[in-house]
């Protein structure tokens, strides 16, 4: 969150240091932006209560986008495709609607990647479900910007969610804190929900 908008959320090397959702706006050149937040983990079990459970299911129910970032660093789970498939069971177990939002899949931390066995993997994944694809490095910055205008312009293609005008602020920030427009799940345990806001320089 912090390498696409001006927020701070807490940072650490381990897995839910995420408790509270931290809200950011992301702009993508003069005339365009749009609200991101970092959410809760999820956990296998969620949707019967598990972890934060159904506390951090319901307040992405209005979501338009799932982006699940999947670590792919040396220290990172070995089976991507497993820990897909849980969150994607546990999205449809609570609510198929919600498991049926159209989707991306961003490989972090490939700064770490090592040989790549997992970021092919992961990029393998992606294709074999037609889904749209981001590799990323939040140390060194590489592909950040392509994956800004990536959710940008998939953003821009959706219909805007109900109660959405345009006219965000980020004194709206606190308001929107319950019905993200779109999300991007972290298979370690965080997530990032966005609404997209077209605003124009004053």
């Amino acid at each position: 969150l912090s390498r696409i908008s001006a927020a701070q959320p807490k940072i650490a090397d381990y897995p839910f240091t995420t408790l509270e959702p931290c809200l950011g706006v992301v702009r993508v050149g003069e005339e365009e932006s749009y609200v991101v937040a970092d959410i809760p983990g999820l956990i296998e079990g969620a949707h019967d209560g598990h972890g934060l459970g159904t506390r951090f299911l319901r307040h992405i129910e209005r979501t338009r986008l799932l982006a699940h970032l999947i670590d792919v660093s040396e220290l990172a789970s070995p089976d991507p495709a497993h820990d897909f498939e849980v969150i994607l069971s546990e999205l449809a177990s609570f609510s198929m609607d919600l498991a049926a939002r159209p989707m991306l899949i961003v490989a972090s931390r490939i700064d770490l990647a090592g040989d790549g066995k997992r970021l092919r993997a992961v990029e393998q994944l992606a294709a074999q479900r037609n889904l749209p694809f981001f590799p990323v490095s939040s140390a060194t910055g590489k592909g950040i910007e392509e994956l800004k205008m990536g959710m940008a312009r998939i953003l821009r293609e959706l219909a805007p969610a109900p109660g959405e005008t345009g006219d965000e602020t980020e004194r709206d920030l606190e308001a929107r804190r319950q019905t993200p427009s779109a999300t991007v799940w972290s298979e370690t345990d965080s997530a990032i929900s966005h609404s997209p806001n077209e605003r124009k320089p004053a």
